[in-house]
């Protein structure tokens, strides 16, 4: 056990100034079989402790009913089995680059903006959920013998609003949940967000990826003592569909490290090991320096051109810090476990099945609800996946334009079941006019909720209703394929697979196929997926979810954990909601390099 506490000028442990090198490492976005490998990853850069976010919405999918709750304990004792101290970041909100910022959408469908505020009725909810998850983090308290150091109060809060009151609820209930360690703000190093997000009393922390000495400077104009830390040392970025993958140079980044500890300054480094959002749970962001403007979703891959890459190994910029931190060590720092090696192959998957769409609806969705208008993702209960709208046209009248106000995000359009083309902004219009005495379908699928800016939590799927000319066309039949009713192979045997079209025909839906390996996958290994000329689905390999892939890249591939391999038989699964290309295979293969924009400078590096 010990006290940990924060001085005038350094953070003390039993009295003793101590330095915190921590590094960021998201529990829910690694297999829990590999968090052993990846904190001893930590430990041999030369970091003494570990940060994670806890995601609401993760472990509260629908009202009331809890799932795994007790992974962040499980973590944060694994943690303290590698010899690393722990920071714990639980929300509510997270940013993170997460589906809706980790709040549930439950939550934010109902209350809209009233959701990271004073609220009566979203403190009600944010009461329970901190009383379910938080007794496992005090009683892991390094004060009780565990590793958990501080614990922060919301995320980033001046960059969104200055409800103080609601930030002090936030620190009252942590202390309820017995929460005695310290606790910590932390914001970009400006003057709204420092004052919209910290709290009298509180330590406050900022984040930034360069220009340490410029940060700190501002940080003491508001706290003139106290120990200094960046919270989180931004070392690369996330990538976004369709844009270029971004890198930032290692010496570069090691170069701000070092001005971050020749400050006398602890640091967080975010990410040190990035990891992978499975099962569809990216976030997005709105385009523009207010962040109000075109939809950007978030890559599956949150490599986040870290020190650790996707795959656990080390790369240049693990080296480079690795150099850096040696000098702040009390001894020779750990060797490196070993390294996790990619399956060779590649191993071609026969796809030998196939179900329509709306089979797949039919034998998974929920029940079809009719409204005079169209109901939200929200409203019909569907976090990540998609909705199936259909809606007549009454007749006889002469073609006219259709089009969707308020359609998040992307909408493939069917007219009397034939296609006819896809929408993909706010407010779009089919290119062909419509007749009346049809039956339109419009299959709309969410590519994340925005986790960062004045958008966040805004709802999903049509939000505004379906025109004909200027005419509402009311009385729509709405049904949800929820994303989760895959995680079950027992449901998905219930859907009616047939003989797949032929290639070249383009067909959405559900592909089923499969490989064999001749023997178990070493559990550090993994594995890459291809789907070569595909267009935008999900995959699942022997039943777990691998993510979103997207042919606009940036990423040409899935990470495939090796621990979900097994020898004989693998199953896959994918569904295919743009039109399927050639062949799938699995293990390495020559990759071409990904086109890269690299970001350096203050501007490039501060959060708007």
């Amino acid at each position: 056990m010990g006290d940990f506490t924060v001085g005038d000028e350094d953070f003390l442990l039993d009295g003793r100034p101590v330095r915190l090198l921590s590094g960021a490492l998201h529990y829910f976005r690694v297999h829990e079989a590999q968090w052993g490998h990846r904190l001893a990853m930590l430990r041999a850069m030369g970091l003494n402790c570990v940060e994670t976010y806890v995601p609401w919405n993760l472990h509260e999918p629908f009202l009331g009913r809890y799932e795994d709750v007790g992974a962040l304990g499980r973590f944060l004792d694994a943690a303290h089995a590698a010899g690393l101290w722990a920071i714990v970041r639980p929300g509510p909100y997270i940013c993170a680059e997460w589906e809706n910022g980790g709040l549930p959408h439950w939550l934010t469908g109902r209350l809209g903006r009233r959701v990271r505020t004073d609220d009566s009725e979203y403190l009600v909810h944010v009461n329970r959920w901190f009383r379910t998850l938080l007794p496992q983090v005090a009683e892991r308290q390094i004060d009780r013998g565990g590793p958990v150091l501080m614990v922060q109060v919301e995320n980033e809060y001046g960059s969104y609003g200055s409800d103080r009151g609601y930030l002090r609820h936030l620190a009252d209930l942590l202390h309820e949940c017995g929460i005695t360690v310290p606790l910590f703000t932390s914001d970009g190093p400006e003057d709204h967000m420092l004052t919209g997000g910290s709290l009298p009393g509180i330590l406050a922390t900022a984040n930034f990826g360069t220009a340490a000495r410029e940060a700190f400077a501002v940080l003491r104009r508001h706290r003139p003592s106290g120990p200094l830390m960046c919270m989180e040392f931004w070392c690369g970025w996330f990538d976004h569909w369709g844009a270029d993958h971004v890198v930032r140079d290692a010496a570069d980044a090691a170069a701000t490290l070092r001005e971050i500890l020749e400050c006398g300054a602890s640091v967080n480094i975010y990410m040190a090991h990035g990891g992978t959002s499975f099962a569809g749970w990216s976030g997005a962001n709105r385009a523009g320096d207010l962040h109000v403007g075109a939809l950007e979703p978030t890559a599956t891959s949150y490599d986040y051109d870290a020190p650790i890459d996707e795959a656990g190994r080390p790369t240049e910029k693990f080296w480079r810090f690795r150099e850096v931190l040696a000098a702040y060590a009390d001894g020779p720092l750990p060797e490196l476990p070993s390294e996790p090696l990619e399956l060779t192959g590649p191993l071609r998957v026969d796809v030998n099945d196939w179900a329509p769409l709306s089979d797949v609806l039919d034998a998974l969705g929920g029940e079809e609800s009719e409204c005079p208008v169209p109901p939200t993702f929200e409203e019909l209960d569907v976090d990540r996946g998609l909705v199936r709208y259909r809606v007549d046209a009454p007749g006889p009248r002469q073609p006219y334009p259709l089009g969707v106000l308020g359609l998040r995000d992307v909408a493939t359009v069917y007219v009397d079941g034939v296609r006819a083309g896809v929408l993909d902004t706010e407010d779009a219009t089919l290119a062909d006019p419509v007749p009346g005495g049809v039956e339109i379908e419009l299959w709309v699928e969410s590519l994340g909720r925005v986790n960062y800016g004045p958008r966040s939590g805004e709802p999903k799927g049509i939000t505004g209703g379906v025109l004909h000319e200027r005419q509402y066309l009311h009385g729509v039949r709405a049904r949800g394929l929820r994303l989760d009713a895959f995680d079950s192979p027992e449901a998905v045997s219930k859907v009616p697979f047939g003989t797949p079209p032929g290639v070249g025909t383009g067909a959405t839906g559900l592909y089923r196929g499969g490989f064999d390996l001749p023997s178990t996958a070493p559990g550090e290994s993994f594995a890459r997926l291809r789907l070569p000329g595909w267009g935008r689905g999900f995959v699942w390999v022997n039943g777990f979810c691998l993510g979103r892939y997207w042919g606009v890249g940036p990423g040409v591939s899935l990470y495939v954990p090796g621990v979900v391999l097994r020898a004989g038989a693998n199953e896959v699964w994918v569904l295919e909601l743009e039109g399927a290309g050639g062949a799938v295979t699995l293990g390495s293969s020559p990759t071409p390099p990904l086109p890269a924009v690299a970001l350096c400078g203050s501007a490039a590096w501060r959060r708007g």
